[in-house]
């Protein structure tokens, strides 16, 4: 389904163009990491389906820690989907994209993880790049 491009709802023109911007690149760095999560996956395991890896991807460890930016991306569709003025809620949410999408070598989980996914694949590193310029 195409998100829309009009402004429309209750959010400012300039805010919806900027979310629905962050969106496209949080799917792009989402896919790198999954597919990048896919393969080690798959070096240990064997192939594995796209039905195999829906259901590794909803309920396997190894994948647990991406449910964070699919979560964000789903937020950000319900904001560009909302009626009401969703400003302050969409500037809050870029604010968390932003803080969530910072590697740690010691930090939470996700930080730890996305560190070192950023320390193996150089398509992590410009999708990050991209996510952050926008933010």
């Amino acid at each position: 389904m195409r998100r829309r491009d009009v402004a429309g709802g209750g959010l400012p023109g300039e805010t919806r163009r900027r979310l629905s911007e962050v969106r496209g690149a949080l799917l792009r760095l989402h896919k790198i990491l999954l597919d990048a999560e896919r393969e080690a996956y798959e070096r240990v395991y064997g192939q594995v389906t796209s039905g195999e890896l829906l259901q590794l991807v909803i309920g396997h460890e190894q994948f647990a820690w991406l449910h964070s930016v699919s979560e964000l991306i789903v937020r950000i569709d319900e904001l560009l989907d909302a009626d009401d003025s969703a400003a302050d809620g969409a500037e809050a949410l870029l604010a968390q994209t932003g803080q969530l999408l910072r590697p740690s070598e010691e930090g939470e989980e996700f930080g730890r993880r996305y560190f070192d996914a950023l320390q193996r694949d150089p398509a992590a590193v410009l999708a990050h790049g991209e996510v952050t310029k926008l933010l």
